[in-house]
C-alpha cells in the first residue's frame, strides 16, 4: 500500500477509532462485493462512523483527498449501487454503528431512527410502542433503513401504504462537502420552498448520506384473513384486485403475484422452504387483508369475494388460510424469490413497471419474445400486481455464462427486449431495485435526454467533484 493510503488509513482512524477502519485485505470482501456476487471492487478503507458528526468528518477528509465516498446499508441491494468499482482510492462508508432510535411519538405517529438502523429493528421498535412500520420486504432482516431511504425501496405493502419516499417525513443528510442538511422535522405538512429531502430518497447515494430519519407510524393490523389464489393469467388476477377494491376499500393490504415457474425455482433449489399447495395451474395469486380493529371477521368478507370469484371462473382454487403458520408458510414462499433465483443460475433481472391495463399483455409478450431469442432461458415472474411492478426474470443455466463476453451480449439482448416491450407498454424500467450499477446503461438508452441532463445537472450540483458514489445511476464521474 502507498504512504498515501497509509497516511489516509491513519487519518480515518483518528477521525472514528483505530477499530473501525478495515484495511484492504480478506476482512473487506463483505464490503466490496455485492449480496449477488455479480460486482467485485477495491477500498483503500472500509470506515464505520458512530455518529453524524464523525460520518461530516470522515466526508471532508476524503473530499479533501479526492477519495471516492461509497456508501452501504446493508449491502442487500440488487444493482451494484452500494459496490466500489476498482479504483485504488475507494472509502466505504458503513453506519452499522448508528442503530439508535432517538424517538418514538404514539400521538404524532412518528419514529426517528438512525440510518443503521436494521429495517426489522425500526418494525420491532414501532411495534413495542403499539404502532406499525409497513415496510417489509425479504432482506428486512439485514438491510438498514439508510439503505431503504437511498433505494425507496417498494415491497410487499406498497398497495395500501406506498413505496419509502411516501413514509419519510424528515431526513438528515451529510452532503459532499461534509455540511449536514438538518431535515428532521416531524411535519406532516411543510410547504416551505423546496422538498429538499425528495432528492436524497432514491438517489442512491449519489447526492450525499442518509444518517438518519423520521418516518411515518401506523396503527397496527389487529384482524387479517389471507388466502392464495390459484389463476391462469395475469387477466383474472386484475379482475379479482378490483372487485376486492369494491368490497374490502383500503383493507387490501397486499397482492402478490408468482409464476409457475418462479414457484417451481424455489422448491428446487431453497431447501428451508416447504411449497404448502400443489402448482396445478401457471399462476399464483397472495391476497392480504388487515384491519386495525380488533375481532373483526375478515375470513368471511374475503371467503365471500373470491367465492364470488371462482363462480365467475376467475380462480380455479382458492386457499383461505386458516391460522398464522399457514400464512407464514405462504409468505415464505414469496420472500425466497431472491433466494431462490439465485440458487438457480444466472440471474438476468428486471423491475418493470406498466400501467395496469398493460400488465397482462406485457407479461404475455415478454416472455414470448424472450422465450424465441433465447430458449433455453428460464423465464419467471412475480410481483406486486396492484401497483404495476413485474419483475421479468430471466435464468440462465451457469454453464453457459463462462464466457464474459458472450454472457454480456445474452444479458443486453434480454434487457433490450423487456425494455422495449416495457416502454411499448407505457412503462418505465425501475419500479423499486434502482439504477446502481446494472441499470445504467439501459437508464439511458430508454429515458428522455432531457431528465438525464436534469438529473446530471442536480448531481453537480452537490457534488461537483464527483466523489460520492461514483459510478452509480450515470457513468464514472470525475472522481
Amino acid at each position: 500500500m502507498s504512504d498515501s493510503f497509509q497516511d489516509a488509513l491513519a487519518g480515518l482512524a483518528a477521525i472514528v477509532g483505530d477499530k473501525h477502519v478495515i484495511a484492504p485485505g480478506s476482512d473487506q470482501e463483505s464490503y466490496v462485493v455485492d449480496w449477488r456476487g455479480r460486482y467485485q471492487g477495491r477500498a483503500a478503507a472500509v470506515v464505520k462512523p458512530g455518529s453524524t458528526a464523525e460520518v461530516a468528518a470522515v466526508v471532508k477528509f476524503c473530499g479533501a483527498r479526492q477519495l471516492a465516498i461509497v456508501p452501504q446499508g446493508g449491502n442487500t441491494g440488487m444493482c451494484g449501487a452500494a459496490t466500489p468499482d476498482d479504483r485504488p482510492g475507494n472509502v466505504v462508508i458503513r453506519l452499522d454503528r448508528m442503530r439508535a432510535v432517538r424517538d418514538v411519538s404514539p400521538l404524532a405517529d412518528t419514529i426517528t431512527v438512525e440510518a443503521g438502523c436494521i429495517l426489522a429493528d425500526v418494525q420491532n421498535a414501532a411495534r413495542a410502542a403499539d404502532r406499525y412500520f409497513p415496510l417489509s420486504l425479504g432482506a428486512e432482516g439485514s438491510c438498514q433503513i439508510g439503505g431503504n431511504i437511498s433505494t425507496n425501496a417498494g415491497g410487499t405493502a406498497v398497495l395500501r401504504y406506498g413505496p419509502t419516499r411516501d413514509l419519510v417525513l424528515g431526513l438528515e443528510v451529510v452532503l459532499a462537502d461534509g455540511r449536514v442538511f438538518n431535515g428532521l422535522r416531524a411535519l406532516r405538512k411543510d410547504n416551505t420552498g423546496y422538498a429538499l429531502k425528495q432528492l436524497f430518497i432514491g438517489a442512491e447515494g449519489t447526492l450525499g448520506i442518509v444518517t438518519a430519519a423520521v418516518l411515518k407510524l401506523f396503527a397496527p393490523p389487529r384482524s387479517s384473513a389471507l388466502a392464495l389464489l390459484k389463476l391462469q393469467g395475469v387477466e383474472q388476477a386484475l379482475e379479482i384486485m378490483q372487485r376486492l377494491r369494491g368490497t374490502v376499500g383500503d383493507r387490501l393490504g397486499s397482492l402478490e403475484i408468482m409464476s409457475r415457474s418462479q414457484i417451481e425455482a424455489i422448491a428446487e433449489t431453497v431447501p428451508h422452504v416447504t411449497i404448502p399447495f400443489e402448482l396445478t395451474t401457471p399462476w399464483y395469486l397472495i391476497v392480504e387483508v388487515t384491519d386495525t380493529l380488533a375481532g373483526v371477521d375478515l375470513d368471511e368478507a374475503l371467503a365471500t369475494v373470491l367465492g364470488e370469484a371462482m363462480e365467475a371462473g376467475l380462480a380455479e382454487d382458492v386457499i383461505l388460510a386458516s391460522n398464522l403458520a399457514q400464512a407464514k408458510a405462504i409468505w415464505a414462499v414469496r420472500h425466497s424469490v431472491s433466494e431462490g433465483n439465485k440458487r438457480s443460475g444466472y440471474v438476468v433481472s428486471h423491475d418493470s413497471v406498466v400501467p395496469l391495463e398493460r400488465q397482462a399483455v406485457f407479461v404475455t409478450n415478454v416472455e414470448a419474445r424472450i422465450k424465441a431469442a433465447v430458449p433455453h432461458a428460464n423465464v419467471v415472474m412475480h410481483g406486486h400486481i396492484g401497483d404495476g411492478n413485474i419483475h421479468v426474470i430471466a435464468l440462465i443455466d451457469r454453464a453457459r455464462c463462462q464466457d464474459p463476453a458472450a454472457t454480456a451480449a445474452l444479458v443486453t439482448e434480454i434487457n433490450e427486449i423487456v425494455d422495449d416491450e416495457t416502454a411499448a407498454q407505457g412503462g418505465a424500467i425501475s419500479a423499486e431495485h434502482g439504477i446502481g450499477i446494472t441499470n445504467r446503461g439501459r437508464l439511458a438508452r430508454v429515458t428522455d435526454p432531457n431528465d438525464i441532463e436534469l438529473m446530471r445537472d442536480i448531481k453537480r450540483l452537490f457534488d461537483p467533484n464527483g466523489l460520492m458514489n461514483p459510478g452509480k445511476i450515470f457513468g464514472a464521474g470525475a472522481a
